[in-house]
C-alpha cells in the first residue's frame, strides 16, 4: 500500500511522527509512506490553497518533503509533483496537536488536507489528539493516538464506507484526552457544536507600542450534544465522523424553494 501523509502543525511536529508510525504499520513491510508536510505551522488555515502565489518545495530525505504551503497545498504537491502521478491508496492528515471536533472542524488545516484528498478522488482520514488534564502528565501526550491509531485506520479501511461520489466521503477521527489504556472504545459520531464557546480576539501592545490582535479560542472541554464528536471524546471514546465537502443545507432546500421560486 502507498500512503501519502500530511499535517498542519508542520514537518517537525511530534504528531506527524506519530502519524508516520501509524502509516508504516498500515502500509506494511512492502508498502510506501510518503510525507509532504508544511515547512511551517499552518494551524487554522482550513482548506486554503495557495492559488495566487507559488510555493517552494524541498526534499529533506527519501519520500519526505516540506512545502511552503497549506495542508491542501501539500496534498496537491504530493499527488501532482512528488509522486509524479503514482496515486496513493490512502491519504492521512495529522495527528493534530489538539482536537478537531465540533466547530473546530471548520477551521482545521488537518481536516482541510483530508478534504482536498477526497476532492481528488482518494480515500482520506484526518486524525487529531484531544488534549486536556488527562494528557498533561503523560510523557507522550499523543499516547492515545499512538496506541489506537493503526487499529482505527485499519477498521475504516476494512469496514468503512468508501464511495466514489462527486463529494466523496472522508473521515475525521479524534482521540480522547486520556492515556491509551483509559480509552473506552470507538464511537461513530456526528459533528457537534459547542454552544458557549467562540473564537474571538485579544488586543496586546508590542514593546514598540504597536497594537496587535491575537485570535483566541474559547474553552475546549465543554460537552456537545450526546452522540456528537466532542461529547464522545470527553466521555473517553475515539470519535469517527464521516464527512463530505458539500456544504448544502439540504434540509432547507424544499422550504426555500416554496418561499422564493
Amino acid at each position: 500500500m502507498r500512503i501519502l501523509v500530511t499535517n498542519d502543525d508542520g514537518i517537525n511536529a511530534p504528531g506527524l511522527a506519530v502519524l508516520e508510525e501509524i502509516a508504516a504499520a498500515i502500509a506494511g513491510p512492502g508498502g510506501e509512506v510518503w510525507v509532504v508536510a508544511p515547512a511551517f505551522e499552518q494551524s487554522g488555515v482550513a482548506h486554503k490553497i495557495s492559488y495566487t502565489h507559488p510555493m517552494m518545495i524541498a526534499r529533506l530525505a527519501p519520500r519526505r518533503y516540506a512545502a511552503e504551503g497549506s495542508p491542501a497545498d501539500c496534498v496537491l504537491a504530493g499527488l501532482h509533483d512528488v509522486l509524479e502521478g503514482a496515486r496513493p491508496d490512502l491519504v492521512l492528515s495529522g495527528v493534530n496537536r489538539g482536537n478537531n471536533a465540533a466547530e473546530n472542524v471548520l477551521y482545521s488545516g488537518t481536516v482541510g488536507g483530508a478534504m482536498e484528498a477526497a476532492l481528488q478522488g482518494l480515500p482520506a482520514i484526518a486524525l487529531s489528539q484531544f488534549l486536556g488534564p488527562g494528557t498533561t502528565g503523560l510523557a507522550d501526550p499523543f499516547e492515545a493516538a499512538r496506541g489506537h491509531g493503526a487499529r482505527v485506520v485499519r477498521a475504516l479501511i476494512e469496514r468503512g464506507l468508501w464511495d466514489r461520489g462527486s463529494y466523496r466521503l472522508f473521515y475525521n477521527v479524534n482521540f480522547p484526552p486520556l492515556a491509551a489504556a483509559e480509552v473506552k472504545g470507538l464511537r461513530v459520531a456526528a459533528q457537534g457544536y459547542r454552544t458557549d464557546t467562540f473564537f474571538g480576539v485579544e488586543a496586546h501592545i508590542s514593546p514598540s507600542g504597536r497594537r496587535f490582535l491575537w485570535i483566541k479560542s474559547g474553552p475546549q472541554h465543554l460537552p456537545t450534544e450526546p452522540g456528537t464528536d466532542a461529547a464522545a471524546n470527553l466521555e473517553g471514546y475515539i470519535s469517527v465522523t464521516p464527512m463530505r465537502a458539500d456544504l448544502t443545507a439540504r434540509d432547507a432546500l424544499d422550504e426555500l424553494r416554496a418561499r422564493i421560486e
